[in-house]
């Protein structure tokens, strides 16, 4: 006869065998699950190879007005040798990523809109050149509007890849080992944010990559997968501190931003000062047309990426795009209206700023994002655009490198570096670094722009002097020709260079030829380097969620960075 007790662990015994059972069924079901989606994206790429245009197709339904600007986009001949290797003939992977709705970012200088209704933005990614199509097609004329390949660029992916990319994710041993217990795929962050991992294919072959990221406790588990060779390139540990709780009270006001603001050019005079503004689909708020007192300055300045790298050796992180809420190729999207504020200071009104902020879904928890534009505008003609981030990233060694974009209005322009006590005339595109051995003329001016009718505007370096918390960029400028031929960022780009270098290759370097700029039309672009904290009472580009008043409040200490434009005058009158 057996014992009492040994029935009743025999019977618990039993029962732990079937929940296991149970457990290994449902978990083989997943498993097959997964594998029959990678097994469908497989064959869809056999399929497409097949054909005479080798292209997956987004649209298939030829009754849609996508579909139809998607077909008309892939019949361009200019692209044929997309298509096919010139040497071989075999077939090249491409894919359309997107098509949508033209918005006024679409068009580049000089160029007449189409009609809106029928004037669509198409996107087709390359995978063997690892490069982007960008065409804007009329389905109502069935014309192709403009249409242009940027090379080592990579389109933001569409919400299928995000979805193919967690299930390569959560079907790798060697992840599931990493985490040590089961993935939670419908908590995964980041899912459809590009990212690179240097020393792997998805830097040294330039693959398409994405980073599914997954929360455990105070530490955040990077599962790198490579899209162009569907598995896995790597696994990557951070720390991001105490988990807060998200915030859950926030309006969104989708319709109204869209609708108001990214469909819209928004004009504004005020303080002398006049100016368009629309938001874009990636290159975040972008003012165009700018003048002060009636004389143009600006063609248009706009925000073109957030790179963002974790860890100095190992090199992996994210390219954050920033833009609309919907429709729109960002990570990290607009869910408030642009906002007008004043200029103060010593309580008196010394301008106005146009401020914008961005948010991903869960902020300020962990593997989430808040960033910000701000436009200065001084009643002296000075103007200052400033970026920051507001925390907290999937990270406390964060390195944040914003991409700025600034067309200069005119034809002619010349631009002047301060070195041996003297200006030194830029004859040829380049770049440069700013160091702590930097000479600035009055203590605070690195470069000075001159315009074809005489007018000087100086440019101050950022050194931590702006009062804004700020510590200084250590950034990287870039100087090239705005040429009528091309559009070289002109027009609303995808994020436009690789996450995680520590070098000058943050994206500008690729329109470097280097060309003469002399008496040329000119492009700045600024690139600072932000390093966060989150040591306690060091913080930067960093929040946390605290408990006040028996609800969740996000406490921010954020990082502004930028450089300050003046007209000479101005200048003058501060020495």
């Amino acid at each position: 006869m057996i014992p009492v007790s040994k029935k009743i662990f025999f019977l618990i015994a039993g029962a732990m065998v079937m929940i296991t059972h149970s457990a290994c069924q449902r978990e083989l079901g997943r498993q097959v699950e997964i594998s029959e989606t990678i097994r469908h994206r497989k064959m869809d790429i056999q399929r497409a190879l097949q054909q005479n245009i080798p292209v997956i197709r987004l649209y298939t339904d030829p009754s849609k007005p996508e579909y139809k600007a998607q077909e008309i986009a892939l019949g361009d001949p200019r692209w044929q040798e997309m298509y096919k290797d010139p040497r071989t003939g075999k077939a090249m992977l491409n894919e359309v990523f997107s098509v949508s709705h033209s918005r006024p970012a679409d068009f580049p200088l000089h160029q007449a809109e189409c009609n809106q209704s029928g004037c669509y933005r198409v996107e087709v990614y390359n995978y063997a050149k690892n490069g982007l199509i960008i065409s804007i097609v009329d389905i109502n004329s069935i014309k192709i509007i403009s249409s242009s390949f940027y090379e080592s660029m990579q389109g933001d992916i569409p919400p299928h890849l995000a979805e193919l990319a967690i299930a390569i994710a959560a079907q790798d041993s060697a992840v599931l080992r990493e985490y040590g217990g089961t993935m939670n795929a419908s908590s995964s962050r980041m899912s459809s944010t590009k990212t690179a991992l240097n020393h792997s294919r998805c830097q040294r072959s330039m693959h398409l990559c994405v980073a599914p990221t997954f929360v455990k406790g105070d530490k955040a588990l990077w599962t790198i997968v490579d899209l162009t060779e569907l598995k896995v390139a790597g696994t990557k540990w951070t720390d991001v501190g105490r988990t807060g709780m998200p915030l859950t009270e926030r309006i969104y006001q989708n319709e109204k931003i869209m609708k108001c603001y990214c469909e819209v050019e928004n004009h504004v005079e005020r303080d002398g000062w006049s100016f368009s503004y629309s938001l874009t689909r990636s290159d975040g708020l972008k003012i165009g047309q700018v003048k002060f007192n009636g004389q143009p300055l600006f063609n248009s300045v706009k925000l073109m990426d957030w790179h963002v790298s974790y860890s100095k050796t190992e090199g992996f992180g994210y390219s954050d795009a920033i833009g609309c809420p919907e429709y729109s190729n960002a990570a990290v999207v607009a869910i408030e209206a642009p906002e007008f504020k004043a200029l103060v200071k010593n309580r008196d009104t010394i301008g106005f700023e146009l401020v914008q902020q961005y948010f991903s879904e869960g902020w300020p928890t962990p593997c989430s994002y808040n960033y910000a534009q701000h436009y200065e505008f001084y009643r002296d003609g000075s103007f200052r655009p400033v970026v920051a981030s507001l925390g907290r990233g999937c990270g406390s060694d964060g390195t944040y490198r914003p991409v700025t974009r600034i067309s200069f209005a005119g034809t002619s322009h010349t631009i002047e570096q301060f070195k041996n006590n003297t200006w030194e005339q830029w004859q040829k595109e380049a770049w440069y670094l700013q160091s702590e051995a930097d000479q600035y003329q009055d203590g605070r001016y690195i470069f000075k722009l001159k315009y074809q009718d005489g007018r000087t505007w100086m440019i101050e370096a950022n050194k931590g002097q702006f009062g804004d918390g700020g510590r200084g960029d250590h950034a990287y400028f870039y100087v090239t020709r705005l040429r009528s031929d091309r559009e070289e960022g002109e027009v609303d780009l995808p994020t436009l260079g690789p996450c995680c270098n520590i070098d000058y290759r943050q994206g500008p370097e690729k329109f470097i030829e280097p060309e003469a700029l002399d008496h040329h039309a000119l492009v700045l672009w600024y690139v600072p380097q932000i390093q966060n904290d989150n040591r306690s009472g060091k913080e930067y580009c960093w929040s946390e969620s605290v408990l006040e008043d028996g609800v969740y409040k996000p406490r921010v200490w954020p990082c502004s960075s930028g450089l300050k434009f003046s007209p000479s005058s101005t200048a003058e009158q501060r020495q």
